[in-house]
């Protein structure tokens, strides 16, 4: 008789990153139980149609042994309704699914944050690392944080290990935000005014997420039920060599030139882009070392995780 495979599953499995970290699991031996809102006509789906305080996880939770959540609500357009939906899902949604976990006697919970909970920026000091005080920017940032919070408290009083990612902007094939952003002007050749930035970020190829996962799967401390983690590629770069290594990646020439800072600022200023000003002028600095002290190593260079990218392919 074969032994049973483990399972595990993932929430968010259709969105970007979940297209990459379900194969990978899947791959390492994981049997994937794939949360998705609409059906894809791929084997072991459950069906969820939303994600809040009341979602009832019982069904797609039988037999599971870990679950990594990665659904999140991201982008809403800014109105009266827009704080109670991302607390109903990045806030309660996340805890109520952490509690019937826990109920259910899953052994293992990774829960993807976001490095957002720091702030936009670490100009100014030293990296972030995760014993900071949290400053979170943005209702995104605020609700992350606070579902931490949330799942600390519950790690107190049940036995399953719960590991907190913290990523910075993810990038690989499928990407969305600044780096298809980025993407498409490097590719159509539209011109760039960073050529004068002088800035240090992290960034994190997918690949190198999903191995973080594995690797936090595979290795549970056996010492805490809790974990917070900084997870970027090894390589923390200015804006301009981002972009410079994304046209390499490419095939194409990077058209970067120079304009001050400050006039770069107060022009993204005034067309309301102050998150564009902090993701692509500030620093974001991360201190990976408690990430790396696991026994993890980045999978892939950034050079190859942006090749990767590029050409619609998994590492």
């Amino acid at each position: 008789m074969s032994e049973r495979k483990p399972v595990v599953l993932v929430t968010g499995a259709s969105g970007f990153v979940g297209r990459h970290v379900a194969p990978a699991l899947a791959r390492e031996g994981w049997s994937v139980r794939r949360a998705v809102r609409s059906p894809e006509g791929i084997d072991n789906e459950v069906m969820i149609e939303s994600i809040g305080p009341d979602t009832d996880w019982q069904a797609a939770l039988e037999d599971v042994d870990a679950v990594v959540h990665l659904a999140a609500r991201v982008h809403h357009k800014h109105d009266e309704h827009a704080v109670q939906l991302y607390r109903n899902t990045n806030l309660a949604g996340t805890l109520q699914l952490a509690r019937c976990a826990a109920t259910a006697g899953v052994r293992q919970f990774i829960f993807v944050s976001t490095v957002l909970v720091h702030g936009r920026s670490s100009e100014g000091r030293r990296p972030f690392s995760e014993d900071d005080t949290l400053t979170p920017r943005g209702l995104y940032g605020m609700s992350k944080a606070a579902a931490e919070a949330g799942l600390r408290t519950l790690a107190r009083d049940c036995d399953m290990n719960i590991s907190v990612i913290r990523p910075p902007l993810v990038y690989g094939a499928g990407a969305k935000g600044n780096f298809a952003l980025l993407s498409r002007a490097v590719n159509v050749g539209l011109p760039l005014p960073f050529a004068a930035i002088r800035n240090h970020r992290a960034f994190l190829a997918v690949q190198n997420l999903s191995s973080f996962i594995l690797r936090r799967l595979a290795h549970p401390d056996p010492a805490s039920n809790f974990e917070i983690f900084l997870v970027a590629d090894r390589e923390q770069v200015s804006t301009p060599e981002f972009i410079e290594r994304l046209a390499k990646a490419s095939g194409k020439s990077p058209r970067l030139f120079r304009m001050s800072p400050d006039l770069l600022g107060r022009l993204l200023g005034m067309i309301g882009r102050q998150d564009t000003h902090d993701s692509l002028i500030g620093s974001l600095e991360l201190d990976v070392s408690k990430a790396m002290a696991t026994g993890w190593q980045p999978q892939v260079t950034l050079d190859e995780g942006l090749r990767l990218a590029l050409s619609n392919q998994d590492a």
